[in-house]
């Protein structure tokens, strides 16, 4: 058995912006708020948090400013994959040089690669670190899947420790959970699919519905974990209309809106993301009542 980075809930936190870059003032708040209301973990520079807009200065400093900001108060991991391997590797051992307790790699997107490539690109960056990885498969975004049968053969790397499934497919789930066991702990990377995917073996979700409420998350998560289904059920579709409001168009724009009307200074997502529209923004603010979040 490999031992996990985090159980229950990782928030996919945003990076907050002004014109002229990241917003370290705003970001502390962010990162206080989270340990605070109890979240799990901390995942910056992921896709909720605009990696494939920073720089690679921007990049370094906002791992490094994270890492001292949280404090070991949680653990901090780090998005440093990419579709360049000799990129992924240098972030990923800058991150573990400034104090992340793992990394976060998603799939290799544009270029995409074959499932031997997946295997190939994944141990090139492991074997460069010691930390435990999470690997990351969204194929909506990246037009690359990682099969069950590649996690099995990822599995045997010994700091391969967990997958983020954002699928969408529970099939698929199920399959690498058989195949992989204790050796690969599964993540839900949709809010929506949180229980089904802990029904599976899952251990958590790396959330964005818990930029807005950790403690939410938190204790949906455990709530199920402690043998408490019903409770727990009833927080997960209690949650889907706000969920799909913060689907409703491409993350992070619904969410950095709903952080800026909760009274946060997150900033606009960056081009060629634009603010949400209206219509879209309407129907976010009446879910964020019901939820007595503003």
């Amino acid at each position: 058995m490999k031992k996990s980075l985090f159980i229950g809930c990782g928030t996919a936190l945003v990076t907050p912006f002004t014109k002229d870059g990241v917003n370290f003032e705003e970001l502390k708040k962010l990162l206080e708020f989270q340990v605070d209301q109890g979240a799990d973990s901390i995942i910056i520079c992921g896709t909720t948090g605009e990696s494939s807009t920073m720089s690679l200065a921007e990049k370094k400093k906002t791992i490094e400013f994270t890492v001292q900001t949280v404090h070991k108060r949680i653990p901090v991991i780090a998005g440093t994959g990419g579709n360049n391997t000799k990129e992924a590797i240098f972030l990923s051992q800058y991150a573990e040089s400034v104090g992340v307790d793992g990394l976060l790699l998603v799939t290799p997107y544009y270029n995409k690669t074959t499932q031997a490539g997946l295997v190939a690109h994944y141990s090139e960056i492991a074997k460069s670190v010691t930390l435990p990885i999470i690997l990351y498969n969204v194929p909506s975004r990246t037009g690359v899947n990682i099969l069950p049968e590649t996690c099995l053969e990822l599995s045997k790397i010994s700091n391969i420790i967990g997958i983020k499934e954002a699928s969408g497919d529970i099939s698929q789930v199920a399959k690498i959970a058989h195949l992989c066991g204790e050796n690969l702990w599964i993540y839900s990377g949709n809010d929506d699919q949180t229980l089904p995917i802990l029904s599976l073996g899952g251990i958590g979700v790396i959330s964005v519905l818990s930029n807005l409420a950790p403690k939410f998350v938190h204790n949906m998560v455990f709530d199920y974990l402690s043998g408490n289904f019903t409770l727990a059920k009833d927080s997960q579709v209690k949650a889907i209309p706000l969920i799909s409001s913060l689907f409703s168009e491409v993350n992070p724009i619904p969410v950095k809106f709903a952080l800026n009307k909760m009274g946060y200074q997150v900033g606009l997502p960056r081009l060629p993301l634009i603010p949400m529209s209206a219509t879209n923004g309407h129907h976010l603010e009446d879910e964020l009542r019901k939820f007595k979040l503003i």
